[in-house]
């Protein structure tokens, strides 16, 4: 039998979540998993006037973090992105920021979100600029994704780079097949991640963990200051098809698919990955709580948009798209739209006549209202609101088990 996140969820968290404190956003995206096509998110019944043939069709929770019923809108996503890309090569940029900040990102989780999407994409702006490497405007599709191929918590942005842009009405493109020195790229990065710390502790929307102290936070951004950042330019792609297609998997869905799970037994779960080292497939077995830790980990903050257009691929430059296509030799693809794709036909299976809908009933409110057994407004993280029992623990441990957890130590 095929094993689904949903069967999982279903049966272990329930008993997960008697020890482990989650924010408003990690319950709701829980509860869709396991109420996702079931009979609580309600339903709609079919059917047949001619032979009474009836069938009920349940509602998906439409949950941006389920795997079960986002492959549509991945699609969708996809093919609107493949239309707006422009003619010419692209270059594939990842941002990825130290492991050193990874207990403070689950202190700020919103804060973080937002300033790793705009620090990666104002140093690839503001740099691109410079006559020296392309000298005007890009497109930039950015898609923030915060894990690893083994579901650990590595938060990084994938930005997908036009190799050619705009100065005023005129086309640029990049030099020698080259887009930016990784180091001027790294350093850039680095100060701005650094001042804007500064700024976010000094202003107070920036919160630190309960037991690190001002010393320990001093000491902190001094490491990081000396540490070289990951960066990595990859390209130039002779379209940009490939990459768009890649994050069109984790568009939606969350970071781990159906598809890779390969077994459920007593209090283990295993699933496949490929090793970034070798390019080998192989294969990883938690324990069951540890498993939906990895995966709670990835819920994002509400009202943060994890994919983001800038540039000439920002939705208000659609003119200068046009004009860049013509300068590139595309024909231009005028007011093009979409079509939508056609209703399926509702066919009684029976007697092949037209099945009509006869009532639709809505999901159940024991789902919609999730109550939550004795966590108040203080244990859950809200904008920049400190989670403390995000890990299932006291405050003085959240460092010290995160990073066991990340390790894989801790089941």
């Amino acid at each position: 039998m095929k094993i689904t996140l949903q069967e999982i969820f279903r049966s272990e968290f329930p008993r997960y979540q008697e020890s482990h404190g989650l924010s408003k956003e990690q319950y709701r995206a829980a509860n869709a998993i396991m109420h996702c096509g079931r009979e609580e998110m309600g339903y709609e019944e079919w059917v047949c006037a001619e032979d009474g043939y009836k069938e009920r069709r349940y509602h998906s929770c439409r949950h941006r973090s389920c795997p079960r019923c986002n492959g549509k809108k991945a699609l969708e996503w996809f093919e609107k992105t493949r239309e707006r890309l422009l003619p010419c090569d692209h270059y594939h940029v990842v941002l990825t920021l130290p492991h050193e900040l990874n207990t403070l990102w689950h202190y700020n989780r919103s804060w973080c979100a937002d300033r790793l999407l705009k620090a990666s994409t104002e140093t690839l702006q503001q740099l691109l600029k410079d006559e020296r490497y392309l000298g005007g405007k890009a497109g930039m599709l950015a898609a923030l994704h915060t894990w690893g191929r083994t579901l650990s918590f590595h938060p990084h942005v994938h930005i997908l780079v036009t190799g050619c842009g705009m100065r005023g009405d005129r086309l640029v493109r990049a030099k020698r097949n080259f887009l930016l020195p990784v180091g001027v790229v790294k350093a850039k990065f680095r100060g701005k991640w650094l001042a804007w710390l500064n700024e976010g502790y000094e202003s107070g929307d920036l919160r630190l963990p309960e037991d690190m102290s001002e010393r320990e936070w001093k000491k902190l951004l001094t490491r990081i200051s000396r540490k070289e950042w990951n960066v990595r330019i990859e390209g130039a792609y002779r379209h940009g098809e490939g990459v768009a297609c890649y994050l069109s998997r984790y568009f939606r869905g969350g970071p781990i698919k159906n598809e890779r799970l390969i077994s459920n037994e007593g209090d283990r779960v295993g699933f496949r990955y490929q090793d970034y080292r070798d390019g080998k497939t192989k294969t990883m077995i938690l324990s069951k709580a540890h498993f939906l830790s990895r995966v709670m980990w990835h819920v994002p903050p509400k009202g943060i948009h994890t994919v983001r257009h800038y540039g000439l691929y920002a939705s208000g430059a659609k003119r200068k798209r046009e004009i860049l296509r013509k300068l590139l030799g595309q024909r231009s693809l005028g007011m093009k739209v979409l079509k939508k794709p056609s209703k399926l036909e509702n066919r009684c299976p029976k007697c092949g006549a037209e099945l009509y809908r006869r009532r639709k009933v809505g999901a159940k409110n024991s789902y919609i209202k999730v109550y939550v057994p004795g966590i108040g407004d203080d244990h859950v993280q809200q904008g920049v609101q400190a989670d403390r029992n995000y890990l299932g623990c006291s405050p003085p441990k959240v460092r010290e088990n995160f990073f066991r957890l990340s390790a894989g130590c801790l089941t």
